[in-house]
């Protein structure tokens, strides 16, 4: 039971989850005039947020027995504008850094960027086809550290140039950021004389786009080393159902569910539950 009113269900935070969030949920701006306090369970708002996200249901579809959509998605709409999932998601990468990382530092040294091309549904606000991967949809960018825990994030249009694309995720690895930023690894779409042009005109930009090419002959699937975990990290998002495609109406909504899966995946590696087996990784090589 969850707080003794209803079946606890399996995208639920345990305990220990949400003593670890409970923190970074941004606390309610007190009014000189005084107000009504708070009465919401911020802890319910995260199960219901959850669930929509695991399970891939629509906003109208969240059962009963949670809260109603009319209440939640303020919350998701607001966080989502006030950069509070990036803020969430950034302090669970800390966290997670310092207990696994080899040099147990906040912040990665070297990361991997890469795309994915999915479909959209018929509400969406923007969409495009993606010639190379034959999806007329929306192409999700994301920037991920060594362990495969998500840096940044950005969604397009899938007719968008990945070295184009890639843009407002490189600005997102900022030194005010990622200071100890050395390299981005990439494949070969990013070798590109226009982004290498772009690159050399950011001064908040201080690392190096150095590209992982494939083995000359290789033919088919090659797992390249170093950027792998890209690739790894977009099949972990690819378990929450709610970005098995993209049903967002604009695209910051799109980049705000990626970061609540995110969020979601770092909470159960943190604090498995109780019939969940220890998360187990594999560094790059």
């Amino acid at each position: 039971m969850t707080d003794g009113k209803r079946k606890r269900y399996p995208s639920d935070l345990t305990d220990e989850q949400w003593e670890i969030i409970n923190e970074l949920i941004p606390k309610p701006r007190k009014s000189r005039k005084g107000g009504r306090p708070r009465t919401v369970d911020m802890r319910e708002v995260l199960n219901t947020i959850f669930y929509q996200c695991r399970s891939g249901c629509q906003w109208d579809m969240i059962p009963h027995d949670l809260l109603p959509k009319s209440t939640v998605y303020d919350y998701f709409a607001k966080w989502r504008d006030d950069g509070t999932l990036q803020k969430i998601n950034d302090r669970l990468v800390g966290a997670i850094r310092m207990l696994e990382a080899p040099s147990e530092e906040l912040e990665p040294s070297a990361c991997s960027i890469d795309s994915q091309s999915v479909k959209t549904s018929e509400r969406s606000g923007s969409r495009g086809y993606d010639g190379g991967k034959k999806i007329t949809g929306r192409k999700r960018n994301i920037a991920v550290d060594a362990l495969g825990l998500l840096l940044a994030v950005t969604v397009t249009i899938a007719s968008v140039d990945d070295a184009y694309a890639a843009r407002p995720v490189m600005k997102q690895l900022s030194q005010s950021r990622q200071p100890r930023l050395q390299v981005v690894w990439a494949d070969s779409k990013y070798h590109n004389h226009a982004l290498n042009s772009w690159l050399g005109r950011q001064r908040n930009l201080s690392w190096k786009l150095e590209v992982v090419r494939r083995p000359k002959g290789a033919k088919g699937f090659v797992l390249l080393p170093k950027r792998w975990v890209v690739e790894r990290t977009f099949s972990w998002l690819g378990r929450w159902r709610r970005l098995s495609r993209d049903y967002e109406h604009h695209t910051e909504s799109s980049e705000a569910v990626v970061r609540i899966a995110s969020i979601g995946r770092m909470l159960r590696r943190l604090a498995p539950a109780g019939d969940q087996p220890p998360f187990k990784y594999r560094l790059t090589t």
